[in-house]
């Protein structure tokens, strides 16, 4: 295991670096040799790289909670919300339609992997609106604070729906109306917790004032025991952890700007390794075999529903002041689907084997899900990264005093 980390560090610096040479996000190039690594990484290693994407997903989210401030989610206003769901359902939707005409599925096979594919990737979007928080790029507007907190929230969205799919599909007992209300109170919870843990140890900071290093050890380690709370209130109480952990950020920059900064600072430099764990891992979750089951049809399938995503996205965004570039940005920024897809891509077919059912339709659901990962990751992150750079304007006066505050930290 030791020996395969430390092969994906080395080539995943000098694949990084090479991908940034030619303009393109060096996550692509991780998620690429996260696909091709995949047979020589040993089961020991492959077995822990759910822990280990746990982790460097919690990095990030914390990084993200640190650079939302309250002046830019006030300007990214009630549109965050519409965001959240409207493209989603769109996507979701469109996929449980046409899912029966392209592929062999029935309709509720269809919803399955309609809502599968219906959540946005924060492994992809996060870093990229991060680096243009920091580079104050669309800061006049908060737009990427606006899909940094929106493609979050999606997630809950999408993930509840399809669970009380799976139920019904299942042929559990399943309260929608339950299942629904079940959104907002995982949301509220989860930034309640979140910034309750923020304010408990912002007091412990205060009191005993250990070095940087250690309070971003211990944020980390209360962010992973917010996830395993998750674990033990699931099917009781709904609790959206990955929200708790950026309010967590988002509290302490609230509180101690300085000292959210400085530890944001910190956050970075781990982000370094952390990153090249998350993408690589991601992209050995992705078998190339499976995705060749899909063909071309689960391909034109996800195309149709990236389609309506971007329809129901520009419809969020009807009557705002933005240009037509910075809503080209907004539609390419929630394209990229890695995390979710992975994550949940194969429960349909472990169902479908638990009921003793034809498992075909299950293989069919991960192929596409998988293909959807190959197709949307490297595509939108590449068209995110050149539609920020091409029409998001940069404000300088902010982007020099942020470059003050991150110089006087390091």
């Amino acid at each position: 295991m030791a020996v395969n980390l430390a092969e994906l560090i080395l080539i995943g610096l000098l694949v990084d670096w090479v991908f940034r040479k030619c303009r393109l996000p060096g996550l692509i190039g991780l998620l690429l040799l996260g696909i091709v690594a995949k047979p020589f990484l040993s089961s020991d290693f492959l077995s822990a790289s759910q822990d280990l994407r746990l982790i460097a997903l919690i990095v990030i989210l914390l990084r993200a909670g640190f650079e939302l401030s309250r002046d830019a989610l006030t300007k990214a206003g009630w549109r965050t919300l519409l965001l959240a769901c409207v493209p989603g359902i769109f996507e979701g939707v469109t996929i449980t339609l046409l899912g029966p005409r392209f592929l062999p599925l029935t309709t509720m096979e269809a919803a399955l992997l309609g809502f599968i594919l219906a959540a946005v990737s924060p492994a992809v979007v996060v870093p990229l609106m991060i680096r243009f928080i920091e580079e104050k790029r669309g800061a006049a507007k908060a737009l990427p604070t606006m899909v940094l907190a929106a493609a979050s929230l999606d997630d809950v969205f999408a993930i509840t729906i399809f669970t009380i799919l799976l139920g019904i599909y299942s042929g559990h007992a399943v309260s929608i109306g339950g299942a629904l209300a079940g959104i907002p109170i995982s949301i509220v919870l989860g930034i309640g917790v979140g910034v309750l843990a923020g304010w408990i140890l912002l007091k412990l900071f205060e009191r005993f004032n250990p070095r940087a290093t250690k309070r971003t050890l211990i944020i980390i380690g209360v962010s992973i025991l917010l996830v395993r709370l998750q674990h033990l209130l699931e099917g009781h109480v709904p609790f959206a952890a990955l929200l708790s952990v950026m309010a967590l950020g988002f509290f302490i920059l609230e509180k101690r700007e300085h000292m959210a900064h400085e530890l944001s600072s910190k956050l970075g430099k781990i982000w370094v390794f952390a990153s090249i764990l998350l993408f690589t891992l991601v992209g050995a979750q992705v078998d190339v075999s499976v995705a060749l089951h899909a063909g071309l049809a689960g391909l034109a399938l996800i195309i149709c529903g990236v389609f309506m995503r971007s329809i129901g996205v520009l419809l969020c965004l009807s009557g705002s002041s933005l240009t037509r570039g910075e809503r080209v940005f907004m539609v390419v920024s929630y394209w990229p689907k890695a995390t979710v897809q992975a994550a949940i891509g194969a429960v349909p077919l472990a169902v479908m084997t638990q009921m003793g059912r034809d498992t075909a339709p299950g293989q069919l659901i991960l192929a596409v899900a998988v293909v959807s990962i190959l197709f949307t990751a490297p595509l939108g992150a590449a068209f995110t990264a050149w539609a920020g750079r091409r029409f998001l304007t940069v404000d300088e006066s902010e982007h020099a005093a942020f470059n003050a505050v991150k110089e006087s930290n390091t």
